[in-house]
């Protein structure tokens, strides 16, 4: 749903960014994905609204929420790293179709991958899975959502994220994109709400702070006969205020801006059972650099 709900907490800046600004995707800086059962382990894989605009901006903190907001009203530089035990990059392997820079983490954070290394590369991979996991449709759930913002938060942030998070996925907002009035899905449907990182950049670093953008592409929708608000894809790009706490890096704040957007291909739309068959059975991935 909301691909965005993350964008705006703490006073993040809310303007867009130009094509430009994403000219190195194509280069060194590019956020590869390792498939769920190879050497590092399996991954898995949006605004809330408010009288005004003013909470997407407070918020910052859902990837899907912007998607789901429209989807709602439809009709029908490197980093500087400590000494001792800190956590560093592994090379991986240099092969042409081999994905390059640092290993995905071992650790994981209930379905969140964790322990990412405290370097640029490290920022990145975190930056990466905790879009897709603020993306995901158990952000519409209260309990798995206060779970979601507790592991990829952090913890000074989070007591107030999660009430302005209460407020942005009211029962209101829930019944309008579909959902019943507790975040659950209608019986018969199936509700879609992923998150797919295409790219990363870092464009600011410290010795325990990092500002990072993440490219993205999201599904959200409700899949299911009688549905009248199909799975639609949307691009946007979150930027994250990461800081290393707890041996770890976690959302400071963050913010959302639409696109860069590509021109929509030929594809012919797929049926409502071939969408809800392909999220109910592909699995996520961790990414990393």
């Amino acid at each position: 749903m909301s691909q965005g709900d993350e964008r705006g907490y703490g006073g993040n800046d809310p303007g867009g960014r130009t094509e430009d600004a994403y000219s190195t995707l194509g280069g060194t800086r590019q956020t590869r994905t390792r498939l769920p059962g190879g050497d590092d382990g399996d991954g898995y894989g949006r605004k809330p609204v408010r009288n005004t605009r003013s909470l997407i901006m407070v918020v910052g903190v859902v990837v899907l929420l912007i998607a789901a907001i429209a989807f709602a009203n439809q009709g029908g530089g490197g980093g500087t790293s400590g000494g001792g035990d800190e956590k560093k990059s592994d090379a991986a392997g240099a092969g042409p179709t081999a994905a390059t820079g640092t290993k995905p983490v071992t650790g994981k954070n209930g379905t969140i991958a964790s322990g990412f290394a405290h370097d640029e590369q490290g920022a990145q991979s975190a930056a990466a899975n905790y879009a897709v996991a603020l993306g995901s449709a158990e952000m519409f759930v209260k309990t798995k959502r206060d779970g979601i913002l507790q592991a990829t938060h952090d913890p000074a942030v989070v007591a107030t994220l999660q009430t302005d998070m209460a407020k942005a996925y009211s029962p209101g907002f829930l019944t309008n994109v579909g959902l019943n009035e507790d975040g659950s899905t209608p019986s018969g449907l199936t509700f879609v709400s992923r998150t797919i990182p295409v790219g990363t950049k870092v464009t600011a670093q410290g010795p325990d702070t990092a500002s990072v953008e993440v490219w993205c592409t999201g599904l959200v929708g409700m899949a299911g006969e009688g549905s009248t608000k199909p799975v639609t894809a949307t691009w946007f790009t979150i930027t994250e205020k990461l800081k290393w706490v707890g041996d770890d890096w976690k959302i400071e704040s963050s913010s959302q801006a639409e696109g860069p957007t590509p021109v929509n291909g030929d594809n012919r739309a797929s049926t409502a059972d071939d969408i809800a068959g392909a999220v109910e059975g592909y699995g996520g991935f961790t990414y990393a650099r």
